[in-house]
């Protein structure tokens, strides 16, 4: 009886050390997780109607410069465009489209469907921004204020590249005319339609007597809520 009742005494103490052990491994749990939960809670976004982002930079960049010349198009353009086959009237119509926008000849743009769409005109202004690609990635973007030198340096959180926050399927290309060319010789009109529709991913197509430049489309979907 007496080795029983030792026994039952060494179990008693043996229970009361992990009911000690496991408070305080809740305890250290916890106060592990609260500098998680602080930095969780630190940027938290407001959810907003769905606008697009024109980003330029190396596919693989987390961070650089020149947001400055990123703009914002806050309504799909896609849907306002005019259709390549159309030019003709949008020129009769002294570049305003049904839309709405004015096309400008010193600089068009074209989406992957062939449809010339208006210009994405509100700027990025300095602030932190929820974005994605619509993929796997949704994350942080964070714009800092100009420099001295007017340059707008850019930073994504999470290790996220530009990549991984581009809409492939959205494609959109930039065209200006080329130096030392007659006006009018960069022109939607020498477009190939038949280079339409641009694969998710793929570059857009030349056009002849213009200069193209490409440019990432990242979805916006918040903004910081302070």
């Amino acid at each position: 009886m007496l080795e029983l009742s030792a026994k039952k005494d060494v179990v008693r103490q043996a229970l009361a050390v992990l009911a000690v052990l496991a408070v305080n491994g809740a305890a250290l749990l916890l106060l592990l997780e609260q500098p998680v939960m602080a930095a969780e809670n630190a940027m938290t976004f407001k959810r907003i109607p769905l606008q697009f982002i024109a980003a330029l930079a190396a596919p693989d960049a987390r961070s650089g410069t020149g947001a400055q010349n990123w703009a914002v198009w806050p309504v799909d353009p896609g849907p306002r465009g005019v259709r390549l086959n159309r030019f003709k009237q949008l020129q009769s119509a002294g570049g305003m489209a049904p839309a709405g926008w004015q096309f400008d000849a010193a600089g068009w743009w074209l989406e992957e469907n062939g449809l010339i769409m208006e210009p994405p005109n509100v700027s990025l202004v300095p602030g932190r921004y929820q974005v994605t690609g619509d993929r796997q990635v949704t994350t942080a973007l964070t714009v800092y204020p100009a420099d001295a030198k007017g340059d707008m340096r850019w930073e994504l959180a999470d290790d996220a590249t530009l990549y991984d926050v581009t809409h492939l399927g959205c494609r959109s290309a930039m065209y200006t005319p080329l130096a030392g060319t007659e006006a009018g010789s960069c022109t939607p009109a020498n477009a190939p339609e038949a280079a339409f529709r641009v694969a998710p991913g793929a570059e857009m197509p030349p056009v002849a007597g213009c200069q193209k430049q490409d440019y990432a489309v990242l979805f916006l979907i918040g903004i910081e809520d302070r």
